[in-house]
């Protein structure tokens, strides 16, 4: 490594100061440091406050002065990883925060970035090894290398690289390194924890679409199941009548009516009582739609009636399903697009492989075969994760409309049976959250210091806050507390909740404000 002059002197007592003082080497002499398999393309300082720029779909501004690293990854023929890596010249916290991708990745994360270093943090990410839309897969036809990329060996490498750039800036390493992500994100979190347990010491992993062969393969199920049959299709214009129902029947169950579902394991909602007693209308069901209504709450099947991957969960069928789960017009969904995507040029290498045709037991074959061992993350074996001090938190909104909660239910309790819950709960917390859909959003509160979003009430209440306390102080993860905003109000709060760790619920004392979380406390009953 290539040493240069430091711009501070660090020393302990500096000007009578007991506090050390953190120094930045020379930004643009980062360029010339040499690491395998990387190119260093830029090093500058950033002074303005403000960028903007290819790739950064929105200018960024209120950024403090920082090194701005970015270069390219080669670790095989076929590779090209885009990467930068973001470090506060002033004021550093001493650790290192990646951020993750959504979707089929494509792109840097720059808000995430910017985001990461207003709050003090050195910080980084990739695209993941191709540059693209998050719906867009065509880049992986004939590049099985670049599914590797994607799949693990992009974050792998921006972990390491980010870490050997930070000692090298700043003289000396960073304390500690998290990891913050949701969706794709939420996979690649748990790849690093299962395949890499050294790269970060603490990991936020939101909604994880941690099991892709599977997911995609329950999807054909689902798909052939809803829109396979034109008259099974469930327009838009339905979905009011749908989530008026669901609501109706279990939003009062928990003793306060809210606009949404605290506990949907206690949710009992029969879709036939929508069955349209006469002419079909908007406000009731055709048999057919029933039917295909049951689908989407079961989940996907094999062709025995095995259950492939669960469903989703009633309560916010007229906000979360219209661009995932229903779309346009049939097949337009956002659910069908990525799957699609998946198996035609991941999984078969057919650009005209068609989801209402394909096999579902053939396909969850195929995919297994040819793409589980990059993309699939769900080894609940974290032993060695858990041996070196590391701490995960998972969280998933109950209403997600993308990725079944139930999924991360079904990993946390993998982890419990592999490792036992007293080993698993030295090291792992769940958090479910009530109206909640997709990483953020929803009917219900949704703001608990995830992706770098605080609650209301303060840092100390949120997630990821728990998450460093955790790590460094050794102070369990427990209770962290979620916000909801007034629409189009910032910083007024209509609503606030605590997040139990599952499986844990919120439940109302009987007394007070039920939109004040100091009247809800926490119970397994």
């Amino acid at each position: 490594m290539i040493r240069t002059p430091m711009i501070c002197a660090c020393l302990l007592g500096l000007l009578g100061s007991s506090a050390p003082t953190l120094c930045a080497a020379n930004c643009e002499a980062i360029q010339h440091l040499s690491l395998p398999d990387t190119a260093i393309t830029m090093a500058k300082q950033v002074s303005s406050g403000n960028l903007e720029g290819p790739g950064i779909t929105k200018p960024l501004h209120d950024l403090p002065v920082f090194c701005r690293v970015a270069g390219v990854f080669r670790p095989t023929a076929d590779s090209k990883i885009h990467f930068e890596i973001w470090m506060p010249e002033k004021d550093w916290n001493r650790r290192l925060l990646g951020v993750g991708n959504g979707g089929f990745a494509g792109s840097i994360g720059y808000e995430g970035l910017a985001g990461n270093l207003r709050r003090g943090f050195a910080t980084s990410g990739s695209d993941a090894g191709h540059q693209g839309e998050s719906e867009d897969a065509s880049w992986a036809f004939g590049h099985p290398e670049k599914i590797s990329d994607f799949g693990w060996r992009a974050v792998h490498l921006t972990a390491e690289r980010a870490k050997d750039v930070v000692k090298e800036y700043y003289g000396r390493p960073a304390d500690k390194a998290y990891f913050d992500s949701c969706s794709d994100g939420g996979r690649e979190a748990l790849m690093e924890a299962q395949r890499f347990p050294e790269d970060y010491d603490g990991i936020l992993a939101g909604a994880p679409a941690n099991a892709w062969s599977h997911m995609f393969a329950a999807l054909l199920s689902v798909a052939q199941s809803t829109i396979g049959t034109p008259q099974a299709y469930i327009s838009a214009l339905k979905l009011p009548a749908i989530e008026q129902a669901a609501l109706a029947a279990c939003d009062a169950s928990d003793g306060v009516k809210d606009g949404f579902i605290n506990d949907p394991a206690k949710c009992h909602f029969d879709p036939e009582v929508l069955l349209c007693k006469e002419a079909d209308s908007l406000d009731c069901l055709t048999q057919p739609q029933v039917d295909a209504l049951k689908r989407f709450y079961g989940g996907g099947e094999d062709g025995h009636g095995r259950s492939l991957f669960p469903g989703l969960v009633m309560g916010d069928e007229d906000g979360g399903w219209r661009e995932w789960v229903i779309g346009h017009g049939p097949g337009s969904a956002a659910i069908y697009q990525y799957g699609q995507n998946y198996f035609r040029y991941m999984v078969t290498g057919d650009p005209k492989w068609n989801i209402l045709t394909g096999d579902v037991a053939a396909s969850l074959q195929q995919a297994i075969k040819t793409t589980a061992a990059d993309l699939d993350a769900t080894s609940p074996d974290l032993s060695r994760f858990q041996a070196r001090g590391g701490k995960l938190i998972m969280y998933h909104g109950w209403n997600d409309p993308a990725i079944s909660p139930w999924n991360s239910i079904a990993y946390y309790e993998s982890v419990q049976k592999a490792m036992g819950d007293v080993e698993a709960g030295s090291f792992l917390r769940l958090y479910m959250a009530p109206g909640m859909e997709h990483c953020i959003g929803g009917p219900g509160p949704s703001s608990f210091g995830q992706l770098g979003i605080a609650t209301t009430n303060g840092p100390k209440y949120g997630v990821f806050d728990a998450l460093v306390d955790w790590v460094e102080k050794g102070v369990s993860a427990e209770t962290v507390i979620a916000t909801k905003d007034v629409p189009h109000e910032e910083n007024k709060v209509m609503m606030t909740r605590p997040l139990c760790p599952y499986p844990a619920v919120a439940r109302y004392k009987g007394a007070g404000d039920t939109n004040d979380a100091a009247n809800f406390s926490c119970s397994k009953e």
